[in-house]
């Protein structure tokens, strides 16, 4: 659905200058939290922050992180067991007062510290404990709303601390579909550039070049993505990150975001708790680039080679239910054009489905 209806970031004062945000520091490997109070005062964000995480991350990794920061910064912690209106405004009530804000957890974590940091003007840290999606580096923040999820232009980290150590010990299906997120950017790219043809929607080559590239290269390497490995962790983070900038150099999702993920909304509508984002996402890649004519099979064998499922038996998902989900991706975000806005009929969104079982 747009945003434009969503009142949740406050407006901000007209400014005809196009202003790009791009991460500063990015730290990627193996036990990295003690650099923690050295990358805060390389950025100059000052002497406190409130600290955002959920219960499980917070005992995982948000604990770890107050800790090699207490001796040299206020840390205020806050868990947010969800991402909602009502948190969002309390966790800003608590940053009243504090420097700059840290995200320690998934998705939903990482994004309430966005919108925080966004509504409050202060700078941000992101430290993901899961690759599951590009959420982690990017400028975007999905609300969930009673009308469905809302995407919302917010603040993109100064900084990124990932320990491949806790990412590699989550479990795989988060890291295969944190792959998955990354892979959908082949047709995300194709219906850019679709809108681009049929609509005169304008276009970013540099998001388009950097984003096709990102998931060549993760597409290439998939033989090399296995279950808790911190080789594997540290590769797909820097997949993930490359990811956001992307949208960070286009202003938008849409490097990262085409029909694939409004049939992902819509599927998450349609069967609520089911999927993984980027395991919808993933096997709507495979449709949308059997409808684009390129190379779906290829795009199945790198999902399969991950651990990602590709159909919706995969994913306990009746068959029926992912045909409606197809025919309903249009309704997501109209003003989004992609390949399932051509006229997708329900015989072919059948036949689609079918098509995924293919040998």
């Amino acid at each position: 659905m747009s945003a434009d209806a969503i009142k949740l970031l406050k407006p901000k004062v007209f400014d005809k200058s196009k202003w790009m945000q791009l991460p500063r520091d990015v730290i990627i490997g193996h036990d990295v939290f003690g650099q923690i109070p050295s990358i805060c005062e390389d950025l100059k964000l000052g002497t406190s922050a409130l600290l955002i995480s959920g219960k499980g991350t917070m005992s995982v990794a948000g604990n770890n992180v107050r800790r090699v920061m207490a001796s040299f910064y206020k840390v205020k912690p806050f868990l947010a067991e969800e991402i909602s209106i009502p948190v969002i405004n309390k966790a800003q009530k608590a940053a009243a007062g504090l420097d700059f804000v840290i995200g320690v957890g998934g998705g939903r974590v990482i994004d309430t510290a966005k919108i925080v940091s966004y509504n409050l003007d202060l700078q941000f840290i992101s430290i993901p404990t899961a690759a599951s999606h590009d959420g982690i580096a990017s400028s975007r923040a999905s609300v969930p709303t009673v009308e469905g999820h809302a995407s919302l232009d917010a603040q993109p980290p100064i900084a990124i601390v990932a320990d491949t150590g806790i990412i590699a010990s989550a479990p795989h299906r988060l890291l295969a579909a944190g792959c998955a997120d990354v892979i959908s950017n082949y047709t995300a790219i194709l219906d850019w550039e679709l809108a681009y043809r049929v609509k005169g929607e304008p276009i970013s080559e540099y998001a388009i070049a950097l984003s096709k590239m990102t998931a060549e290269i993760l597409m290439k390497n998939a033989h090399l993505i296995k279950p808790n490995q911190e080789q594997s962790a540290w590769f797909v983070i820097k997949a993930l990150v490359s990811s956001g900038v992307a949208m960070s150099i286009a202003g938008s999702s849409r490097p990262a975001s085409g029909g694939e993920h409004k049939f992902s909304h819509a599927l998450d509508k349609l069967a609520p708790g089911k999927a993984l984002h980027g395991e919808s996402c993933g096997i709507g890649t495979i449709i949308s680039m059997y409808l684009h004519g390129g190379d779906w099979r290829g795009i199945r064998s790198s999902l399969k080679s991950i651990g990602a499922p590709v159909t919706p038996a995969e994913l306990g998902i009746d068959d029926a239910i992912a045909v409606e989900a197809l025919l309903m991706a249009k309704t997501i975000r109209p003003e989004r054009f992609t390949i399932f806005d051509m006229g997708l009929t329900r015989e072919s969104a059948q036949n689609l489905v079918q098509m995924l079982y293919l040998e």
